[in-house]
């Protein structure tokens, strides 16, 4: 399904760095870019209010916009938001410019369905997710919201590549050499316990071992003195 492009309006910046943003910020507004096209990028500032808004939205690097700057009008997507550390509020925006073929690049998350259908996952195996994001061409008015991977059927030690994933029309890997993988069902570990019983069966023999070695050495000596002490009375005699 299409997506409509969201109407922001800008004013360009005359002045860059870190001055000029935060001379931007004190009048309410956030600095942001537009790049991209084989075209200089544009410094500009969008409302504060505006911006903050669309971010609390969700999937704000995968909107398209429109952004009116004086009488031209940019077909954009969002890239990146920079955020405060401490406030978690915006503080830059860059945004990229549509081609004219209409084609973007762009990370689609991936979302895993029907987990209790996997023989592999109820006999204790544990999905090992490689990739939570795909990276793809498509066209920017048919942005994927997720790619759906059904994992009935799947057993211990399978390996889910992007190749089994359907696409939509017109949506490409960016990675077209191999067939990567997304996911893997994997065996769990095995518990320690079974390991230390081990251990301590192995050690008690040894134990065993070195108990007996002093009371054999103790009762050679015992011999030994008896001995003499039978010889004396003979030799009297």
């Amino acid at each position: 399904m299409a997506q409509a492009p969201v109407q922001l309006d800008a004013t360009a910046r005359s002045r860059v760095g870190k001055g000029a943003a935060r001379h931007a910020r004190r009048e309410g507004s956030i600095p942001a870019v537009i790049y991209g096209a084989n075209k200089p990028p544009l410094p500009i500032s969008v409302d504060y209010n505006t911006l903050w808004k669309q971010i609390l939205k969700g999937h704000f690097t995968s909107t398209v916009f429109e952004i009116k700057v004086g009488n031209d009008m940019h077909r954009v997507i969002a890239r990146d938001v920079q955020l405060d550390p401490v406030r978690d509020t915006p503080l830059h925006a860059d945004f990229l410019r549509i081609a004219e073929d209409g084609m973007i690049r762009i990370q689609v998350p991936v979302k895993f369905v029907n987990d209790l259908l996997s023989p592999g996952l109820k006999r204790g195996g544990v999905l090992n997710i490689v990739r939570h994001e795909v990276e793809v061409f498509c066209p920017y008015d048919h942005i994927p919201p997720f790619f759906e991977i059904d994992l009935t059927g799947t057993q211990i030690g399978t390996s889910i590549h992007i190749s089994s994933v359907s696409l939509p029309e017109g949506v490409s890997p960016t990675i077209r050499d191999r067939d990567f993988t997304i996911a893997t069902i994997a065996g769990r570990l095995k518990d320690e316990e079974p390991a230390e019983s081990a251990t301590t069966a192995a050690a008690a023999p040894a134990a065993g071992k070195a108990a007996a070695a002093p009371a054999g050495k103790g009762a050679a000596p015992a011999g030994k003195a008896a001995a003499p002490a039978a010889a004396k009375p003979a030799g009297k005699k």
